[in-house]
């Protein structure tokens, strides 16, 4: 066979230099947990103030614990202080410790009680940003079932305290009724369980990588960003991005999403860049795929909308482009890799906390990835111990919990930590991570001001397990810290931003949860 150069008057040439090996993808080892599941008769009849005490019960023994290993036996001022029982057994002039519920009454919160007394419900309801006020009329108090009582004293400004975390406080009444803080003990982090509990390690070159161990994530760094070194591991890479925020009608971000999309595939890079690219063995998708902006309606739109009012369902106003495009993105995607998508604030999904998964019918294009409804039923009602199927597209709640390649991961949306947020005058995001695993509890200002399901049997907000790897999706910028607990549990906290506003995706390292973030952007 004649060269193609070898032809006399050709352009054509054969390729120069050696092909480059089929790639291949990193696998996952992923095993969601179900703890933030409802049923699908769930009733919404029973009170809310139920949690709280599921909530204090939990939590108690763990903070009563610490408090008494560091108050029992101590004199202060010649007097020794005695555990109370009960937030009412407490006496004036006397220096005692007692463990409750913080709540925090605060003027600038919305009081919903207050709100239909006065017709305020007949009008949209004001959204304040901020709960916390610059004048110091806020007020902390400690409550159980017994009763309530206010806390002052200094030690409170040195810490997070917002309504629903459990705390143990020692001091003593004034004369004005208030109890005056000395120190104060949160419950810490809960037990970590190994790596590798609850799935087996994937078997390379012939052997296992061993059975479980204390592997841990390093806490190298404080910073934001990691260095190239750091983030080198030996294993595979997930991929966390949040706020992709599809909308149909913003050209710029659409050319991003598609850059994002060319990134993940590895379809835009030199081969060196897809080498390191295939180690991306997942993609979580952490909140607000869909965008709340709404197309502008013309001038013509609007009168022949006026010209044409009627009552009832108006399909008119709801625009599936989103949708569409965010099903796209996904349905190209899948091919390459398993995708967990959590749905948001403003995803097509219930409002209230935990969000559950976003229906497949949504994505048309992507369900076949889905697993098995009929399967996962039967599953779920045998009562055989059969596992429940995991599609390579996985739909799941906010917050979330699994364990992905041997490591306990913790998830969400980050409406717990936005509605945190306005509870404290800092805007130290890791800080109120660091804070809710302090007080085992993700969500503790639910069901006060964070919209939430009313429990009866069980708080499944309260951390019964420490995570390996906690992350918040849909913050204002990118952030990343290590924290330890007493019995030696690491965490590695990530803040997540928002693609739509960043033009940043984060990747994890799946052997040493070092983390680095890349930035999407058009130039």
């Amino acid at each position: 066979m004649t060269a193609l150069d070898e032809i006399p008057g050709n352009l054509l040439r054969t390729p120069s230099g050696k092909p480059e090996a089929e790639l291949e993808r990193v696998s996952s080892t992923y095993k969601p947990l179900q703890s933030f599941k409802l049923d699908r008769d769930r009733s919404y009849k029973q009170q809310f103030a139920d949690m709280y005490f599921l909530r204090l019960t939990k939590i108690k023994p763990a903070v009563e614990q610490l408090a008494s290993a560091a108050w029992d036996d101590t004199v202060i001022g010649g007097e020794p202080v005695k555990k109370v029982e009960r937030v009412l057994d407490i006496r004036q002039g006397e220096l005692c410790w007692v463990t409750g519920t913080v709540y925090m009454d605060m003027p600038l919160k919305p009081n919903i009680l207050e709100d239909v007394s006065k017709d305020r419900w007949l009008s949209a309801p004001i959204s304040n940003k901020k709960y916390y006020s610059e004048d110091g009329s806020d007020a902390v108090t400690l409550e159980d079932e017994s009763g309530r009582i206010r806390l002052v004293g200094d030690v409170l400004k040195s810490v997070i305290l917002v309504t629903g975390c459990i705390i143990a406080v020692v001091g003593t009444e004034n004369v004005n009724g208030e109890l005056e803080v000395i120190d104060l003990k949160f419950p810490d982090l809960p037990p970590q369980p190994d790596r590798w509990t609850l799935t087996k390690p994937p078997v390379t070159n012939g052997s296992s990588k061993g059975s479980k161990t204390k592997t841990k994530p390093k806490p190298k760094d404080e910073d934001a960003e990691m260095t190239d070194a750091q983030s080198k591991g030996n294993g595979g890479k997930i991929a966390i991005v949040s706020g992709l925020g599809f909308s149909g009608n913003d050209a710029s971000r659409a050319l991003e999403l598609n850059l994002l999309l060319e990134y993940l595939l590895g379809e835009s890079l030199d081969p060196a860049a897809q080498r390191e690219l295939s180690q991306i063995s997942r993609l979580i998708i952490a909140g607000n795929s869909i965008s709340l902006e709404e197309r502008r309606a013309t001038d013509e739109e609007m009168t022949e909308k006026r010209a044409h009012k009627k009552y009832g369902y108006d399909s008119s106003a709801y625009n599936a482009l989103p949708s569409q495009l965010l099903d796209e993105f996904l349905a190209t995607l899948l091919p390459a890799m398993p995708v967990t998508l959590l749905p948001g604030a403003q995803d097509p999904a219930n409002a209230s906390y935990p969000q559950q998964p976003i229906h497949p019918a949504m994505f048309p294009q992507s369900r076949p990835y889905t697993a098995n409804p009929a399967a996962t039923a039967s599953a779920s009602t045998s009562g055989k111990g059969e596992e429940e199927q995991v599609g390579w597209f996985d739909t799941v709640t906010n917050p979330w919990e699994a364990e992905v390649d041997g490591w306990r991961v913790l998830g969400t949306g980050g409406q717990n930590v936005d509605d945190i947020f306005k509870y404290v005058g800092s805007d130290d995001r890791l800080g109120m991570m660091e804070a809710m695993c302090r007080w085992r509890c993700s969500a503790p200002t639910a069901p006060d001001t964070l919209w939430s399901y009313p429990f009866q049997d069980d708080d499944p907000f309260v951390m019964q397990a420490c995570p390996h790897l906690y992350f918040v999706g849909c913050q204002p910028e990118f952030g990343t810290r290590v924290i330890e607990g007493p019995e030696g549990q690491a965490v590695r906290l990530v803040a997540v931003p928002s693609f739509s506003a960043a033009q940043e995706i984060v990747l994890v390292d799946t052997e040493t949860l070092d983390v680095t973030k890349v930035k999407i952007a058009a130039i």
